[in-house]
Formats: C-alpha cells, sequence, structure tokens
C-alpha cells in the first residue's frame, strides 16, 4: 500500500517525533559508555614511533592507490589556499592557514583509520571501506570532536589576524616582496612570527592532547565522547615526550610534504594515517 502525507498535522508531528528519537541516539552515541571495557593507557617509549610508522607504511603499501585515491583533494585545498594567499588581503594568513590545517588532520584522516582497522582484522581494506564510518554507532562523537577541531582552526585564524594587525597590520601588504622584507626586516616582523609560533604551538598542542587516540577509540570502541577524549588526555599525561615527538613529527611530516605544490602530502598524509591508528593501539591496551 502506498505511504502518503496524510493529515498535515499528523504528518508533522510524527516528523518532530522522528527527529527527536534520533536526536536522543545520536545524544547516547556521544555519551555511551561501556563500564565492562574501560580504556587502559599504556607507558610508552620512544621507540614505539618508529614501530607505528613502520606498521603505518605497512598498509599504505597494502592499499596504495586506495588511501591516495582518499587524499588526492589535500594538495587541491593547499593549491586553493596559494592562490587565494596571492590575494595582498589575505597574504599575512596564508603560512596560519596552511599550518593550521594540521589541526583538523586528525578528524580529516578517519577513513584511513578504518582502513587499518579492517586490515588489522582481516577484513577488506578498499577505499569504500573507508566509507564505512558513516554508518558507525559513533558517528555522532566523531562528528563532535570533528567539530571541536575546526572551531579551533577557526579561532587560531582569527587569532593569528589579531596578531597581524597588532604587530605589522591592519592595511594589506603592497606586495609579497615588501610582505616578507617586513616580517625578516623589522622587529614588527620578528615579534609577529615569535608570538605567532608560541601561540600556534598552544593551539598545536590542544588539539593533539584531545585528538591523538580519541578518533581511532571511537571507531575502535563504543566508548563515547567524554571517555574517548579523557583517555586521550590521559595518554598525553602519561607519555608528554613521546605525544610531543610523534606531534613534532607530524607537523615536520606535513611540511617536507607540503613542498612542492602539496604534492607530497598524497604521500605523506596517508602513511601518518595509517601509523596513526597503530600509535593508537600502542597506547591503548
Amino acid at each position: 500500500m502506498p505511504r502518503t502525507i496524510g493529515n498535515p498535522a499528523s504528518w508533522a508531528l510524527r516528523s518532530l517525533q522522528s527527529a527527536g528519537s534520533r536526536s536522543v541516539h545520536a545524544l547516547d552515541d556521544i555519551r555511551s559508555t561501556d563500564s565492562r571495557a574501560q580504556p587502559q593507557v599504556r607507558q610508552l617509549a620512544l621507540s614505539d614511533i618508529p614501530l607505528a610508522l613502520q606498521a603505518g607504511w605497512s598498509d599504505f603499501k597494502a592499499a596504495r592507490s586506495d588511501a591516495m585515491f582518499l587524499v588526492f583533494i589535500y594538495p587541491l585545498i593547499g593549491i586553493a589556499m596559494i592562490i587565494s594567499g596571492f590575494h595582498l588581503a589575505v597574504l599575512p594568513l596564508l603560512v596560519p592557514m596552511v599550518m593550521g590545517f594540521a589541526l583538523v588532520g586528525p578528524a580529516a584522516a578517519i577513513g584511513l583509520y578504518e582502513m587499518s582497522r579492517r586490515r588489522e582484522a582481516g577484513e577488506a581494506i578498499g577505499w569504500m571501506a573507508a566509507f564505512a564510518v558513516l554508518r558507525s554507532p559513533a558517528l555522532a562523537a566523531i562528528l563532535s570532536l570533528a567539530l571541536y577541531l575546526a572551531a579551533l582552526f577557526v579561532i587560531w585564524i582569527m587569532v593569528a589576524e589579531a596578531i597581524f594587525n597588532a604587530t605589522l597590520g591592519p592595511d594589506a601588504p603592497g606586495s609579497v616582496g615588501g610582505f616578507l622584507a617586513q616580517i625578516f626586516t623589522t622587529g614588527a616582523g620578528w615579534t609577529m612570527m615569535i608570538v605567532g609560533t608560541a601561540v600556534g604551538a598552544a593551539f598545536a598542542y590542544a588539539a593533539l592532547a584531545v585528538s591523538i587516540v580519541s578518533f581511532p577509540l571511537l571507531l575502535d570502541r563504543h566508548v563515547g565522547l567524554p571517555v574517548a577524549v579523557a583517555t586521550s588526555l590521559e595518554v598525553m599525561r602519561k607519555n608528554r615526550l613521546v605525544c610531543l615527538a610523534w606531534g613534532a613529527l607530524v607537523g615536520t611530516a606535513l611540511v617536507v610534504g607540503s613542498v612542492p605544490l602539496f604534492a607530497g602530502l598524497i604521500f605523506v598524509v596517508p602513511v601518518l594515517g595509517h601509523a596513526t591508528w597503530h600509535f593508537y593501539r600502542r597506547a591503548v591496551a
């Protein structure tokens, strides 16, 4: 029997009830936790970093074309940032945008974590498998955490603009060459670089502490967002040196992969994404 809308008022009521039910389920997914499987954080050593990278490289070799296809958009985004940087009004924010893009990297690599998880479980790992995340019971929690990182990125860009305005701004640079000369030959330019680097490092630390294992953990276990974030913070607290070394490695690799024209990101991002899954597996029992 064909379905009809029927009475508009009753149809609207049913739609509201359905939306409310979905919202309740989403909230349950965000806060749910299995008390029988509370994550236990391990003590890490610096030697765990190359081991995670080796495992990530192995995953990349097993699904090279699929992983490269998934991250092909990253170089395009980088090139778009460079093109926008030729607009002199946007030029002072070009470096903050490029560097700040790493803040949302943990969320952008979620499909790579899923591929590594599936390979570890002996399942198919084609690029379509990465979209299984969309059917994950933790999707609402994953999206919530991704929104946090996106908000952190936006706030960082606003702060970077404020730092520029307080040093070399607020007027837009007259030319690219003139702007570079201001940065490296004036006290205000050096102040902008030093303050911007310090503040940017604080934003990077905030993103790293919250997300270093939380995304893979949400995929691996239905623990809920609060437990995932708390576990990530505990990993950072218990293994601060190793986590900072991991963050520095990721940041350096992304910078190197951005030269020239971000083409290297096609290789760097998949390896780092797969390695992040294995770093999580070493960090959480």
